[in-house]
């Protein structure tokens, strides 16, 4: 008797698992879904974040992105419906004339309950720096211990009107000051790593030879950063190292610190997957606590078997209590 009541229980209980696993797969009624809305959408990193979190029943996924070029580069990479994306440009939103305009967001973005800003300023090549470093090629090949082309040769610059100060620190503040006014609770902010370092090479990428021009990305970066931790929201800002697309499947490990301290290591790169199952952890596994932190990926060693999920990373690093310390960093931050 007590045998046959142990299996109907075994029976039951798989049969529960059975119906919960059916409705995260169908979305069915009585799940609620979290809305989230992923800006920077149509980018390399964005468009992951917006795609994960699209096929996750969990999540109700809002693509928002700047042109109509972008939404056609959005439904290309991940065949996502037009509905599911909105074209809006925040930074031209007036907040300040409510009076005259008392909800100037699309009303598609309403009950929204948290936001991944993916936006960055992209750095264009030189073109005529990539005629230079072709010109130098015979004579580097001639010259001993030189390579035939030397990277640092190439000069990069940004587009006008797309500097980092316009796109990272004015862009995204409009993406804060948008959020406090829908009620957002939770933005995730992918930022980038080195934000200490006002000679990091990033720095310079926009300046000329004298150090003038649109550049400081990382500065301008921090700066964003700084007033999403005194926006009063709650926040999780991501600093992954370089960013790569490696192939499947992925063979690092995730490792989380603070403060810079990730950019010791000889290899400082992170898989953009990886930073983008870290964007859905912090959507899922933040119990409400806002940090901040740097990321990169460990090569496993031959053998290595382990692999902690990013999940499992971010909850790791939670319980440790460690958040990026905003007293540090360059002057006038």
């Amino acid at each position: 008797m007590i045998k046959s009541i142990a299996l109907l229980l075994i029976a039951l209980t798989s049969r529960v698992q059975e119906v919960e696993a059916f409705q995260m797969q169908m979305n069915m009624p009585g799940m609620v879904s979290k809305k989230v809305i992923v800006t920077g959408a149509a980018g390399r990193t964005g468009s992951i974040v917006f795609s994960l979190l699209n096929k996750d029943p969990r999540f109700d996924a809002v693509g928002l992105v700047r042109s109509e070029a972008s939404a056609k580069k959005l439904i290309a990479k991940t065949n996502c419906a037009l509905e599911e994306i909105v074209v809006s440009d925040v930074t031209q939103m007036e907040f300040e004339k409510e009076a005259e305009n008392p909800h100037p967001w699309p009303y598609a973005l309403d009950g929204a309950e948290a936001m991944v800003i993916c936006t960055s300023a992209v750095p264009q090549i030189s073109k005529v720096s990539i005629i230079k470093s072709m010109l130098k090629i015979p004579l580097n090949i001639l010259t001993p211990k030189k390579k035939a082309i030397n990277f640092r040769d190439l000069k990069f610059k940004y587009k006008p009107g797309q500097y980092p100060e316009m796109v990272d620190y004015v862009g995204q503040k409009k993406q804060i000051d948008l959020t406090k006014k829908m009620g957002v609770k939770h933005v995730v902010l992918v930022s980038s790593m080195g934000g200490l370092d006002e000679n990091n090479f990033l720095n310079q990428i926009g300046k000329d030879k004298n150090g003038e021009g649109h550049g400081d990305i990382l500065i301008w970066k921090r700066k964003a950063e700084r007033y999403l931790c005194l926006s009063g929201l709650q926040y999780t800002i991501i600093h992954p190292g370089g960013l790569v697309d490696p192939p499947e499947p992925n063979k690092m490990e995730l490792v989380l610190d603070v403060d810079d301290k990730l950019m010791q290591n000889e290899k400082k790169s992170i898989a953009r997957k990886d930073v983008a199952n870290l964007c859905i952890a912090a959507l899922t596994e933040s119990g409400g606590k806002s940090v901040s932190f740097d990321c990169i990926g460990r090569q496993l060693d031959e053998g290595e078997e382990s692999l902690k999920s990013a999940k499992e990373a971010f909850k790791a690093f939670l319980t440790q209590g460690k958040t990026c310390d905003y007293a540090l960093g360059p002057k006038g931050m």
